[in-house]
């Protein structure tokens, strides 16, 4: 009887070794995403992530009518297709460790569809009638200015709207070298007294500034120098483009 036991041991080990090294594959994927930067986001959204996963299940098991899906979600799906989701900012391209390398904001519809419209499209119309034509009044050395000018400003613009303002990471327990750091409830993290929570990117943001609509992010440390150098070549190449087109009409 014992050694029907144990030749029935012996055949089962094999399956419980085959089902381990099935099994390391996908611990090794669960390891790699849990390594990867917790940054400090809305618990709201977090727990509205979660349902939205919990129903999605329910209604292909059930065949339950599909949630309302938005303008914003059709875009997002459309343009940001291969992004992860943070908050409300979209990560098209990171490191292993989560780290952003190129991020657009939640208001990068606008940004994308209007603001860079305007700039190429009315810098390109005073290019065109000002400069290309052969009665132009203006000088040849102007349009190695101009055209310059132009692309400052586009570089300028990528580099607010596609850079990290400053994500901070979550942090759940107080940080003993400092005793300023202040509860957020809204994140569910302890946070510096200069780091905020911006209600429309949904994270927590290092010296936080404002949310501009025109570049389509929060502004916050690391983009606020990219920020002013925009606001200052985007005001130079309006007037310039301004003053431009006057003194074509009043020479025509």
């Amino acid at each position: 009887m014992m050694n029907d036991r144990q030749h029935s041991a012996l055949e089962i080990e094999p399956e419980k070794s085959l089902s381990f090294t099935e099994a390391q594959p996908i611990q090794q994927e669960e390891n790699a995403s849990s390594s990867k930067i917790e940054y400090a986001v809305s618990t709201k959204w977090e727990a509205e992530q979660r349902s939205h996963m919990i129903a999605n299940q329910n209604q292909e098991q059930q065949q339950l009518p599909i949630r309302k899906i938005t303008t914003v979600d059709i875009c997002s799906s459309i343009f940001c297709f291969c992004s992860r989701r943070v908050g409300s900012m979209f990560f098209i391209c990171e490191s292993k460790k989560g780290k952003p390398l190129v991020v657009a904001g939640p208001c990068w519809p606008f940004c994308t569809f209007v603001t860079l419209p305007l700039i190429v499209g009315l810098s390109g119309l005073a290019l065109y009638f000002c400069f290309l034509k052969d009665d132009s009044p203006l000088p040849p050395w102007m349009i190695y200015v101009y055209i310059p000018l132009i692309a400052i400003t586009l570089i300028a613009l990528f580099m607010v709207s596609c850079q990290d303002p400053g994500l901070m990471e979550r942090r759940t327990t107080e940080d003993r070298e400092s005793n300023s750091f202040l509860w957020n409830e809204q994140v569910g993290s302890y946070r510096p007294p200069d780091a905020l929570y911006c209600r429309e990117c949904q994270v927590l943001i290092e010296d936080y500034d404002h949310l501009c609509p025109w570049t389509g992010t929060g502004i916050g440390k690391k983009n606020m120098r990219a920020f002013k150098l925009f606001v200052v070549f985007v005001n130079v190449l309006c007037y310039a483009t301004i003053a431009i087109v006057v003194y074509v009409l009043m020479k025509g």
